[in-house]
C-alpha cells in the first residue's frame, strides 16, 4: 500500500487510520485527515504526533474530549485546552491542574461551555461570577456549584431568570417560591416539572405559567387538562400544547382551530375526524406545508390545498 492508497482510506473513513500501517501512524497528512473526520482518531495516532500543536489543535477543535489523548506538554496549551473546553466543557478534566486553579481560565472557559465548572477546583464552585456565568450558559449547570447558592434565593432568583433550568438542582424549598418558579417557566414550559406538587394543582399560577410558555401544561395537575380555559391559553401560546390535552379537546373545533394557527405542527395531534376537516387543515398548511403529512389522506389532492402546497414551494 502506498500513501496515495492509504490517504483515501481515512478519507473515507478516518477510524481506518487504527489498521494501517504504522509508518502511516507518524504521517501527518494522513493523521489530519483522521482528525478532521473525528478527533478520537488522535487515539491511533504514533505518539510523537500527540505532540504536535497544529494536529492536536484540529483534534480537539472537532472532538474536546481528545484533550485525553494528547501528549502532557499540550495539556498545558492554553489555547488548545482553551478549544477543547469550548468544544466540550467537561474536556477540563484532562487539562493541567494549573488551569483548574487560574480564576481567568475558569472564568474563560464557563462562559465558553458551563459544564467546565464540573471540574475546575471547589473554591471557584463558590465563586458568585463563576457560578452564574456557568448557569447562563445552561442551567443544569447549577448542579456543579457549592450547596450554598443552591440555598440563596437571590442567587437562585438571578440563576432561573438567567436559564430557567436551574430550577431542577435548587434546593426543595424554593421549588415551591411562586417567583421563582414561574421566571423558569416562563423560559420553559417543561421545567413545571420540577416544581413543587402544591404549584401544579395551583390554578392561577398554572394560568399564568402557561401563557407564558404552552409546553407547562405537560406538568400541569391532570384536573386542568381538562379546563377549557386554561387549555385555550395553552394552545394559544403554543399550538403543539395540544397534545397534553384531555382527548375530548383533540375533538374540539375552536380549541383546534387555534392550536393550528399558532403552529402548524398541532395537526398531529388532532383527533382523526378532524383531520379530515378542510378548513383545520388549510390553517396548517398555511403555515407550513409539511402538516399536509399529518392530514387525512382524504385532502392531500383537494385543489384549495394543493394550491397553498404549489404556490409555497
Amino acid at each position: 500500500m502506498d500513501k496515495k492508497e492509504a490517504l483515501k482510506i481515512v478519507q473515507k473513513s478516518g477510524r481506518k487510520l487504527k489498521n494501517l500501517p504504522d509508518h502511516f501512524k507518524k504521517d501527518k497528512e494522513i493523521v489530519l485527515e483522521a482528525v478532521k473526520q473525528d478527533g478520537s482518531n488522535l487515539q491511533y495516532a504514533d505518539k510523537s504526533l500527540k505532540k504536535d500543536r497544529k494536529i492536536v489543535l484540529v483534534a480537539v477543535k472537532q472532538n474536546g474530549s481528545a484533550l485525553a489523548l494528547v501528549d502532557k506538554s499540550l495539556k498545558k496549551d492554553r489555547k488548545i485546552v482553551l478549544v477543547a473546553v469550548k468544544e466540550y466543557g467537561s474536556a477540563l478534566e484532562y487539562a493541567n491542574d494549573n488551569f483548574k486553579n487560574d480564576r481567568k481560565f475558569i472564568l474563560e472557559a464557563v462562559k465558553q461551555n458551563g459544564s467546565a465548572l464540573e471540574f475546575a477546583d471547589k473554591s471557584f464552585k463558590k465563586d458568585r461570577e463563576i457560578v452564574l456565568e456557568a448557569v447562563k450558559e445552561y442551567g443544569s449547570n447549577l448542579q456543579y456549584a457549592d450547596d450554598s447558592f443552591k440555598k440563596d434565593r437571590k442567587f437562585i432568583l438571578e440563576a432561573v431568570k438567567q436559564h430557567g433550568r436551574a430550577l431542577e438542582f435548587v434546593n426543595k424549598s424554593f421549588k415551591k417560591d411562586r417567583e421563582i418558579v414561574l421566571e423558569a417557566v416562563k423560559q420553559y414550559g417543561d421545567v413545571l416539572e420540577f416544581a413543587d406538587e402544591s404549584l401544579k394543582k395551583d390554578r392561577k399560577f398554572i394560568l399564568e405559567a402557561v401563557k407564558q410558555n404552552g409546553y407547562a401544561l405537560e406538568y400541569a395537575d391532570d384536573s386542568f387538562k381538562k379546563d377549557k380555559k386554561i387549555v385555550l391559553e395553552a394552545v394559544k401560546q403554543d399550538g403543539r400544547a395540544l397534545q397534553f390535552t384531555d382527548v375530548s379537546f383533540k375533538k374540539d373545533r375552536e380549541i383546534v382551530l387555534k392550536a393550528v394557527k399558532q403552529s402548524s405542527y398541532a395537526l398531529e395531534y388532532v383527533d382523526d375526524s378532524l383531520k379530515k376537516n378542510k378548513k383545520i387543515v388549510l390553517e396548517a398548511v398555511k403555515q407550513d406545508v409539511f402538516a399536509l403529512n399529518y392530514a387525512d389522506y382524504s385532502l392531500e389532492n383537494d385543489p384549495d390545498i394543493l394550491a397553498i402546497v404549489n404556490k409555497k414551494k
